[in-house]
């Protein structure tokens, strides 16, 4: 996976890492990567595709990858500010903005806050309510066995990620901490919030993922002219990496 450049962008006091893919003529695609991955960990099986025909820019966002840390909130509503900083950066006055899982988060706050500056939006297993996540996370015995968690494999990718990208590697499991606590936290948008985002919206989720797919259709009712779709056989975890169904449906949905 060959990057066209990268670098870095002070915005909001923050010293954050991007790289980017593609012709600089192709309409531009901002990927937000899930809560402790990078972008080669959400990404990298559809950025090849995606930068034949997009200006793709990768981000990594507060405390990811190689972004240090700051004590900042690290909520949906300051990172969508981070993104418009880079946008401004880049000279990009509107692109398309695909996010995974808390990346799908700050995609949705950058559509209800920011719509002067997104083209489209491409959720990828979010939620807009706290209860849209499946029962096995609000049981700790369930969650310990559930097949829906990150595997024991995904964890060691994700510290070593961290070790080898961080800044500061030895915070891991402070970080984590942190990153999760955040996740917790999240409580959506109302639904007059969601009636008014204008941007075409993509819903996309697994049938085995840590949102339902029943929530899944809630936030098709609540998004005017939103799409869904549910990837089969697909957990959290490889919802952004399934290529062979994102970038067909991808091809057809971006301009």
């Amino acid at each position: 996976m060959d990057t066209t450049s990268t670098g870095y962008v002070d915005v909001n006091g923050l010293h954050m890492y991007y790289e980017e893919y593609g012709p600089q003529d192709g309409s531009p695609l901002v990927l937000l990567h899930g809560g402790i991955l990078t972008i080669d960990l959400s990404w990298a099986t559809v950025i090849p595709e995606l930068a034949t025909r997009h200006r793709v820019i990768g981000i990594e966002m507060q405390g990811h990858g190689r972004t240090a840390d700051t004590d900042r909130t690290m909520s949906p509503a300051v990172l969508a500010t981070d993104v418009v900083g880079l946008l401004d950066h880049l000279g990009i006055d509107r692109a398309h903005v695909m996010g995974h899982s808390f990346g799908a988060a700050v995609t949705l706050e950058l559509a209800v806050s920011h719509p002067d500056r997104v083209r489209s939006i491409v959720p990828i297993s979010a939620t807009v309510r706290p209860e849209g996540m499946h029962e096995d996370f609000s049981d700790p015995a369930k969650m310990a066995t559930s097949t829906l968690m990150p595997t024991q494999d995904d964890f060691v990718a994700m510290k070593e990620v961290y070790a080898r990208l961080s800044p500061h590697p030895e915070h891991f499991d402070e970080w984590l901490g942190a990153v999760s606590a955040s996740a917790a936290d999240l409580r959506g948008w109302s639904d007059e919030q969601l009636a008014a985002i204008t941007a075409p919206t993509l819903i996309v989720m697994g049938d085995r993922d840590f949102v339902t797919v029943e929530h899944g259709a809630l936030m098709l009712e609540l998004i005017p002219g939103s799409q869904l779709a549910v990837l089969p056989g697909t957990t959290h975890m490889a919802a952004s990496t399934r290529d062979d169904l994102l970038i067909p449906m991808l091809a057809a949905f971006l301009d």
